[in-house]
């Protein structure tokens, strides 16, 4: 019989109220406020919490306070990843993020769901879809990603967007619901 934080990484229904999960989301809030508590000149102490925290990190990362997740341990950060103030990763499944990605602040990337149908939603169960980032990709400040979502390498995603469906790469996108306004010619 698969765990509860099993069902979850597979993308099942599963109970949030599940103890092996709770205590990863107390761990999680444990990092990140220390994260959060860190000085600028801190460098090398935030690098060892996100280490910790995170699933795997790039040689550069670079996190802008405050930042908060579910788990941590579901994000997978490339080399020059840089989040600004307010970067909000609810990683109830996986979620992995390329080289070279900006998150201008307060993007907001979910993973987690709620059905759609009342009766199951009051159970409290949720489940939750993967998302992935590639190499490259700027997203714009107030920025929402939700589940299941990909997004290209080299594609930039405008300020505001809400990304409901996945958006090819090289291109520049934006919107509410996001969606592709040209080819990214790079320059």
């Amino acid at each position: 019989m698969k765990s509860e934080r099993q069902k979850m990484l597979d993308g099942e229904m599963y109970n949030p109220s599940d103890e092996e999960l709770a205590i990863g989301r107390q761990r999680a809030r444990r990092l990140t406020r220390l994260y959060n508590a860190t000085h600028e000149d801190e460098v090398a102490r935030r690098i060892e919490i996100i280490t910790e925290l995170f699933g795997a990190v790039g040689p550069r990362v670079e996190i802008e306070p405050p930042f908060r997740c579910d788990y941590g341990e579901n994000i997978l950060v490339g080399d020059n990843f840089y989040a600004n103030f307010g970067c909000i990763i609810l990683d109830c499944a996986r979620v992995e993020i390329g080289s070279n990605v900006l998150l201008a602040p307060n993007v907001q990337i979910y993973t987690a769901a709620h059905p759609f149908d009342a009766a199951e939603r009051a159970s409290g169960r949720e489940f939750a879809r993967p998302i992935s980032i590639g190499d490259n990709v700027w997203v714009g400040g107030g920025a929402i990603i939700c589940p299941g979502v990909s997004i290209g390498e080299n594609t930039i995603i405008g300020a505001g967007s809400v990304v409901t469906k996945n958006i090819p790469a090289n291109v520049i996108a934006a919107g509410n619901p996001c969606r592709v306004l040209r080819e990214n010619g790079g320059a």
